[in-house]
């Protein structure tokens, strides 16, 4: 952290939100989706809840966990109370898993001051460090954010359509290698196997360790063997939320021209079957 609050880092360690959980601009967001599989509720103290695939996705889109318009992510993050000047830190009870979404999502409307916390609400507990059983209530004020859309950071249909074809671009997908490979059937109901032409297969799994991110060097190292050189990336899944994590990876790894492709698979399957 610089003097002018300004994070050095797009990830951050759970020593580091610990020691300086008491920063003035320090917003903490939980990404975690809860299912009919979770088990306990436990919370980073003072955390508030992100409802990374209802209030901050288009829910009436034809495909999941789409992007937000710009009028709806600045309304939802204002009244999350997040200002210009907010120092952001975003976790999820699985590790590294929704985080990267909305890491990713701040950063396509402008907002570079947020991390991810490294491991997560997993690591956060093995650490042993105080948790609470529930969220901050909403008694914030309102947020004065104020987005603007950067669409390098995000591309759909026709782009990945056109970009599959160019030299200059790879296209690392981070299902996993059975569903890449069409051994498994796709978990989504209808959804045909396959993959977008040209492109590689990165599973997310492969740059973590556990619930953490594995060490830059390690990440360097994975990246390095699909020879990028100067290309841009374009990272794709099953519908635009692991996609994320690849391209947490590969910020992390120094690479610049990085893009998510939204409707992913779920939208390349449907439309071109």
């Amino acid at each position: 952290m610089r003097s002018d609050n300004q994070l050095v880092s797009t990830i951050v360690s759970c020593k580091w939100l610990h020691d300086n959980r008491h920063l003035d601009q320090l917003i903490v967001l939980d990404a975690s989706v809860k299912t009919d599989q979770t088990t306990s509720e436990a919370y980073i103290p003072n955390s508030r809840s992100i409802d990374v695939k209802g209030k901050f996705s288009d829910v009436n889109a034809k495909f999941p966990s789409a992007i937000p318009s710009l009028n709806q992510f600045q309304n939802e993050a204002q009244r999350l109370g997040i200002n210009n000047n907010s120092v952001i830190v975003v976790y999820d009870d699985k590790g590294v898993y929704w985080s990267p979404r909305v890491w990713w999502l701040f950063k396509t409307f402008g907002f570079k001051n947020i991390a991810v916390l490294d491991g997560g609400l997993p690591e956060w507990k093995r650490l042993d460090y105080e948790t609470s059983s529930s969220l901050s209530k909403s008694n914030w004020a309102l947020g004065n954010f104020s987005a603007t859309y950067d669409s390098s950071k995000m591309c759909f249909f026709d782009d990945v359509s056109e970009q599959s074809k160019d030299k200059n671009t790879l296209i690392l997908d981070a299902r996993s290698a059975q569903r890449f490979k069409c051994l498994t059937p796709e978990p989504r109901k209808g959804l045909r196997s396959g993959t977008i032409p040209n492109s590689k297969n990165l599973s997310f799994t492969n740059v973590l360790n556990g619930h953490c991110l594995k060490s830059e060097q390690e990440l360097k190292a994975i990246f390095e063997t699909f020879t990028i050189e100067e290309k841009s990336l374009i990272f794709s899944c099953g519908s635009g939320i692991t996609a994320c994590i690849l391209a947490l990876a590969a910020e992390i790894s120094d690479y610049k021209k990085l893009t998510v492709y939204d409707g992913s698979w779920t939208e390349y399957g449907t439309l071109t079957s």
